[in-house]
């Protein structure tokens, strides 16, 4: 059996990296014991950057991020990523798959997270910010990370470097 995503062109224009044309139609078998792309669990989310799909899905019962290599057919481990108190949301990666960025709920309070494959080490990146945050999207090199914030009373579009340090960027084009 095989269980299709559908990736639509304006998803595709907004926030993945990477994807050009028209809609394509990515059709991987379906595993029911959750080892691959398609399994009876909810896929939410999906990001494509380059050969990486990254999701979120409640295939162990709770909310977790995957990532799914187009080239391998294979689910990458990230290890010390996904936690039972945490529920991830809305994950993007970088063209080379080393840095995913998600948002993240642990006990009522929303953050931003990047995950940096090679280190295995996850950072909060809005813990100093007192605002709701949600919707993180990651540069195709991985050095810019965009999310939204309900800091000034509505919803406002911030970009931070990996670091964490939010970027000044000018309001009027030049």
């Amino acid at each position: 059996m095989t269980r299709a995503i559908f990736i639509p062109i304006f998803t595709c224009l907004t926030l993945l990296t990477g994807c050009v044309g028209y809609p394509r139609l990515l059709s991987y078998p379906f595993d029911p014991g959750g080892r691959s792309l398609n399994s009876l669990a909810s896929e939410l989310n999906p990001n494509i950057s380059g050969r990486y799909i990254v999701f979120t899905s409640d295939r162990r019962g709770s909310q977790d991020v995957y990532l799914f290599d187009r080239l391998t057919s294979n689910l990458i481990d990230l290890p010390d990523l996904n936690s039972l108190d945490t529920i991830a949301s809305h994950p993007s990666v970088s063209e080379s798959g080393r840095y995913i960025v998600f948002a993240a709920s642990r006990q009522g309070r929303s953050a931003i997270f990047l995950y940096d494959r090679e280190t295995r080490q996850s950072r909060n990146l809005t813990a100093n910010l007192q605002a709701e945050v949600r919707n993180p999207t990651i540069s195709t090199d991985g050095s810019r990370i965009a999310f939204e914030s309900s800091n000034n009373g509505q919803w406002d579009i911030l970009v931070y470097d990996r670091s964490g340090r939010p970027l000044n960027i000018p309001q009027e084009p030049r």
